[in-house]
């Protein structure tokens, strides 16, 4: 399933991903830089080309632990 991401760095937010429909059930946890970018389905989906994708909000930031 597509999904879109909202909130968050601006780089991740623009890009337009595809995850198992299982994931929309549970948080999104993203590598970027040095830490991990949290997403969460709240059950909003949104028309992208004419398709209905999934729209992921941004929750958190987490550092990757040294």
């Amino acid at each position: 399933m597509k999904i879109a991401l909202s909130g968050g760095p601006v780089e991740l937010a623009e890009t337009t991903r595809s995850v198992q429909a299982t994931a929309l059930d549970s948080t999104l946890k993203i590598r970027y830089g040095a830490g991990y970018e949290h997403f969460v389905h709240g059950g909003e989906f949104r028309s992208v080309d004419g398709c209905d994708v999934a729209v992921f909000r941004w929750t958190h930031r987490t550092k990757i632990a040294e």
